[in-house]
């Protein structure tokens, strides 16, 4: 059974450092590209950032610069390190990998920002 479990989200201050992860099971981790994604209240599902199976990595403008993806293909696991976080950033917070069978997403882990 293919599973994505996040974790690492809490409650932090704006200025504030988190860094959340994605641990996969049950499949070929290291052929595929990792997405971390964060949905809002009210807002659709958007990609925050993206590492290739290769490790290169593309970032939504919003999180340029202050947010970071990793992956370890040993460990099986994606990282997203997230510095000088804002209110804006808080959401719920999704891995996703896209198979050829189909899409996988995680159960997702929530990050709160306050001002």
């Amino acid at each position: 059974q293919v599973q994505l479990v996040e974790s690492g989200g809490g409650l932090v201050q704006a200025g504030g450092s988190l860094r959340v992860s994605c641990v996969a099971s049950g499949i070929m981790f290291r052929i595929y590209a990792v997405g971390w994604y964060r949905q809002t209240p009210g807002k659709q599902r958007e990609l925050v950032a993206r590492i290739s199976s290769g490790g290169s990595t593309d970032y939504a403008d919003s999180v340029r610069g202050r947010f970071t993806i990793s992956r370890d293909n040993a460990k099986n696991t994606v990282g997203l390190q997230m510095n000088s976080l804002k209110p804006e950033d808080t959401g719920v917070y999704y891995c996703n990998i896209a198979t050829g069978g189909g899409t996988i997403w995680g159960q997702g882990t929530q990050v709160t920002v306050s001002s």
